[in-house]
C-alpha cells in the first residue's frame, strides 16, 4: 500500500472512529457512570469485536448479504431493537452514586458481540474494505486495513471514554447524572435514526 493510500486510509478510519455513533455514545455514558477503568473491558470488546467482524466480512460473511438481502433487513430490525433497549438502559442508569444498583458496565463479550448489530460498524467495515483493499493482494491488504483501523479506533474511543470520565466529576448530583444519561440515550437514538427511518419507509 502506497503512502498516499495509507494516509487516506488513516484519515478515513479517524473520521469514522471519532464521530458520534452508538459505540462512542455508550462509551461516553459508561465513562461518566462507571469511570475509565471499569469501562476498559467495554472499550477493548469494541476494538477486538470490530477487528473480528472486519476480518470475517473480508473473508466472506459479507457475501451472505449479497446472496440473501433479507438477512440485512433482519439485521437492521434486530439492531434497531437492541439499540433502543440500550438507550433505555442508559436513560435509567443510576451510576456510581447509587452503587450501580440499576446498571453495570458492558462486558468485553457484550461489547464484542454488539458490533454485529451496530449499523455504524457495518457501514465502516464495508466502506473500508471496498475502498482500500485491493483485489490483487486481498489478504495482505485486509490485514493492513484491519491493523490501521484498530490503531486509529482505540485512541479515538478512549478519548470519548475519557471525556465521559471527566464529566463524572462534574455530575456529582443525582439530578445532573439523570439529565446526562437521558441526553446520552436521546443522542444514541438519534445516531440510529437514519436506519430507523429507512426501515419505516
Amino acid at each position: 500500500m502506497s503512502e498516499t493510500m495509507l494516509l487516506a486510509l488513516t484519515t478515513f478510519c479517524f473520521a469514522a472512529s471519532i464521530t458520534p455513533g452508538p459505540n462512542n455514545m455508550m462509551l461516553l455514558a459508561s465513562g461518566a457512570n462507571f469511570g475509565f477503568a471499569r469501562t476498559l473491558p467495554h472499550l477493548m470488546g469494541i476494538t477486538i469485536g470490530f477487528a473480528v467482524m472486519l476480518l470475517a466480512m473480508g473473508f466472506g460473511v459479507g457475501s451472505l448479504f449479497t446472496a440473501y438481502p433479507m438477512l440485512y433487513t433482519v439485521l437492521r430490525v434486530l439492531s434497531t431493537a437492541y439499540l433502543l433497549w440500550l438507550a433505555w438502559r442508559i436513560a435509567t442508569a443510576g451510576g456510581i452514586s447509587e452503587g450501580n444498583a440499576s446498571g453495570a458496565p458492558m462486558t468485553f463479550l457484550q461489547a464484542a458481540a454488539f458490533q454485529w448489530v451496530n449499523p455504524k460498524a457495518w457501514a465502516f467495515s464495508i466502506g473500508v474494505i471496498t475502498a482500500f483493499v485491493a483485489p490483487d493482494n486481498f489478504v495482505v491488504g485486509l490485514l493492513i486495513v484491519s491493523a490501521v483501523a484498530i490503531a486509529v479506533m482505540l485512541p479515538c474511543m478512549a478519548t470519548w471514554t475519557g471525556f465521559g470520565t471527566m464529566l463524572k466529576t462534574v455530575l456529582r448530583h443525582e439530578w445532573g447524572l439523570r439529565v446526562f444519561n437521558v441526553t446520552m440515550a436521546v443522542l444514541l437514538v438519534a445516531s440510529i435514526y437514519p436506519m430507523m427511518a429507512d426501515l419505516a419507509a
